[in-house]
């Protein structure tokens, strides 16, 4: 046979029999490299699997692959009773195309959409993965929990069948809003059926799916100040207009709101454990809430935060129990409450916006993933939910309680508000130090917390630090009290405002 010209270089090529890359994959490479380099021509013959096989030294099959590959892939054409070619219809390689081009022009980086740049552009924090005191949102499961899940993981493992392998209700499995909604009945009054709850990936996917169906760009929402970040990025990303609301000892300040945006579409609340600051929304603003959604034809959506852990008292009744016009959306997740890598969180719908809910659901995520649907249900069937919780919440207290006892032993200079409910607490700051000074100073000795100041929006910021107190060892907290406590006798005060 006579040899195209290319081939050559080919044939002295050495395949690496050593190394990782299958010997077919290296031959397919090598091909594909010479046809995009150009020396092989298109139109060129190629040598018989056979024949290309005895002079790399390989076995036939290894070659059959690898132009089964290229032949797939449209590198070559077979001609039935002629051979193997290389494709004539091949584009022109951009190396040539670019050298041919008689001006080169400069390359910009192409113009991002508005969403595009707000999701480039939000400051989204990574801190929670970070496993060091005072990281806040951390949980702790003991060995009781752990076995009762591999128990039932095990189980329904075992039992798998087409309810668990094939597309199932957009809404979560029948069996796991079930239970939800049997305990937000009974431990947090929200007015609920089956039918109405939607189960989701977390509280942030919640919001999500409430900003598509209730949001237009441009529309005014009422937000806490300071507010959850995440809940920020995420409005800010839609491109509606933020009007923030201060927040004071008695939760969200609803006459301002009414005077500061009296048409806002809808407002985000956190009214049984304010994010960051820990304060419950009064009675008598949550029905001046309710009110004015009703007045106003707004909508609410209640992220009922951490609220499983209260350590004094019952734990208290949601927001979207008082409503009787079925204006609040009530937003919830298991994440905190078990394990953050569990991924379910819920939301009660009004039946008003349930169809349009449930279809946003189908259209980004289709249905959540059925095997671990199943083990939460049975998890909180069997009774092994309520007693986790049970025992996370005397232990959390205890935790808190070690936190403020030591940086109170310590003479820290903080000002503690330990809250009655929550995994974090806020310790304020006096003497004008900034706390993002004081939040890089304990970070250079090894303890994470954050500065208050930079969540808030508008409203005149005060300098504290977010402690999360929860799922560390009495030693580790003990320990890390001790380097806050340096950390803020090393900085120094600051006559400026905290930024």
């Amino acid at each position: 046979m006579t040899r195209a010209a290319g081939w050559g270089d080919l044939y002295t090529w050495q395949v690496d029999r050593g190394g990782d890359t299958p010997l077919f994959r290296q031959v397919y490479m090598e091909i594909r490299s010479a046809i995009l380099a150009r020396r092989l021509s298109p139109g060129t013959k190629l040598p018989s699997t056979r024949a290309l096989a005895g002079r790399l030294g390989l076995a036939r099959a290894s070659i059959v692959s690898a132009y089964e590959q290229l032949l797939a892939e449209g590198y070559l054409t077979g001609k039935v009773g002629s051979g193997t070619y290389i494709s004539s219809d091949l584009p022109e390689p951009i190396e040539r195309r670019s050298i041919t081009r008689a001006t080169p022009r400069i390359m910009r980086p192409p113009r991002l959409p508005l969403r595009a740049k707000a999701m480039h552009d939000a400051a989204l924090s990574t801190a929670e993965s970070d496993h060091r005191p005072f990281t806040a949102g951390r949980c702790s499961v003991d060995a009781r929990t752990v076995e009762a899940w591999r128990t039932l993981t095990r189980r329904a493992v075992h039992s798998l069948g087409p309810i668990h392998l094939g597309y199932s209700d957009a809404r979560g499995l029948l069996e796991l809003r079930t239970t939800i909604c049997e305990y937000l009945q009974a431990a947090r009054a929200v007015r609920c059926e089956p039918e109405r709850v939607v189960v989701t990936a977390g509280t942030q996917q919640a919001l999500d799916l409430a900003i598509r169906i209730l949001l237009d760009r441009g529309d005014e929402v009422w937000v806490e100040d300071p507010c959850y970040p995440m809940a920020a990025a995420a409005l800010r990303a839609a491109g509606v207009t933020l009007r923030p609301i201060p927040v004071d000892s008695q939760g969200l300040d609803v006459a301002q709101g009414i005077r500061l945006a009296p048409r806002a579409r809808a407002a985000f609340v956190t009214p049984s454990n304010q994010f960051p600051l820990s304060v419950v929304l009064s009675m008598a603003r949550r029905l001046d809430l309710l009110t004015w959604a009703r007045d106003a034809g707004a909508w609410i959506i209640e992220d009922d935060y951490d609220s499983e852990f209260r350590y004094a008292g019952r734990p208290l009744a949601s927001l979207q129990g008082l409503d009787d016009g079925a204006r609040t959306i009530y937003v919830g997740t298991l994440n905190k409450a078990l394990f953050p890598g569990l991924r379910i969180g819920y939301a009660v719908v009004p039946p008003s916006l349930l169809r349009a809910f449930v279809n946003a659901r189908y259209l980004t995520d289709r249905h959540p993933p059925s095997l671990y649907q199943t083990v939460t249900a049975e998890f909180m069937r069997q009774g092994h939910f309520t007693a986790h919780i049970r025992r996370a919440r005397l232990l959390y207290r205890e935790q808190r309680d070690t936190l403020v006892a030591e940086l109170t032993r310590r003479g820290s200079r903080l000002a503690l508000e330990a809250p009655d409910q929550g995994k974090h607490l806020i310790a304020y700051l006096h003497d004008g130090r900034s706390d993002v000074a004081v939040e890089d100073a304990a970070l250079r000795r090894g303890v994470i917390v954050r500065a208050i100041s930079r969540m808030y929006l508008k409203a005149r910021p005060r300098s504290g630090l977010m402690l999360g107190f929860t799922g560390y060892p009495r030693a580790a907290i003990i320990s890390a009290a001790a380097h806050l406590t340096a950390a803020v006798g090393g900085s120094r005060a600051d006559s400026r405002p905290p930024r």
